[in-house]
């Protein structure tokens, strides 16, 4: 995979008339297109996913699902109508959830049921991710939201900030093991925890990961972040950019210094 595959741009925007000049410059530089709810409610899934394709993109379907099994899996087969490339579901729906969705996804692909995507017949299998924990939170948000509960911390706050990482860690290790183990293709985490990943599942697990800042950059509302050099020598297999490319004054220029960035740590990696 190289680094145009790799690098899936954000389209946190609230209209066709916004995504179009960044989609139609940015199509020959990048592999996939993230399409959030932002669009999605403002337009319509149908329309975002027609449209990015008409331009030559593919889609990742950032709808983030979590609801009753059997809803997940009607959502997630209509989904897979549509010739996205990936989609997302929380972990935190659980096992039944995560297994109905794999379920819907493989039927529809074992039917063999025919995709147009622009010009092109589809036949591919939609990957599906699981969301772990939201880039936008930290130690501190999880433990007011009691997720350490179980762990017997008896005063969570008053940990160093390593051992924070740690127990961060922790968690998302597991809900990316229960994704595995329930057939989900991979999870979208920050970088912060793919080394404890890539250690924790099994080989060919697919790390999506958001959160990507330069150094010099500002975080925005990301609290766990790399630089895109950074995440690709930890492990990630996509990275998703959204602002510093589609509010930076040239987004091409801006896309193709990540892409240096994504090409040098993977010729490095090369040469280990």
């Amino acid at each position: 995979m190289d680094a145009k595959e790799k690098l899936i741009v954000a389209l946190d925007v609230d209209s066709l008339d916004k995504a179009k000049p960044l989609v139609e410059s940015l199509a020959p530089y990048v592999g996939c297109f993230k399409v959030g709810l932002e669009l999605l409610t403002a337009v319509g899934a149908p329309r975002v996913v027609e449209f990015v394709h008409s331009l030559g993109g593919q889609v990742f379907y950032d709808g983030k699902f979590k609801d009753t099994p059997n809803t997940v899996a009607r959502a997630s087969r209509a989904v897979r109508k549509m010739g996205v490339k990936m989609f997302n579901i929380h972990c935190f729906g659980g096992k039944e959830m995560m297994r109905k969705a794999r379920g819907a996804v493989d039927t529809a692909f074992s039917a063999d049921e025919t995709l147009m995507v622009g010009r092109k017949v589809l036949h591919a299998r939609s990957l599906i991710l699981g969301v772990t924990i939201l880039t936008s939170l930290d130690y501190g948000d999880l433990v007011e939201m009691g997720i350490f509960e179980k762990l017997n911390i008896a005063n969570p706050q008053e940990l160093a900030e390593v051992e924070q990482w740690k127990m961060e860690a922790l968690v998302v290790r597991h809900l990316a093991r229960l994704a595995q183990e329930n057939g989900l293709d991979g999870v979208v985490c920050s970088p912060k925890e793919i080394r404890a990943i890539r250690e924790y599942c099994q080989p060919g697990f697919i790390i999506v990961t958001p959160g990507i800042r330069d150094k010099d950059s500002p975080p925005d509302d990301q609290k766990r972040t790399m630089t895109a050099g950074e995440a690709i020598r930890a492990g990630a297999d996509y990275l998703v950019i959204g602002r510093p490319i589609t509010k930076a004054p040239d987004p091409v220029l801006a896309t193709k210094k990540f892409l240096e960035q994504i090409d040098t740590a993977l010729q490095n990696h090369l040469r280990r």
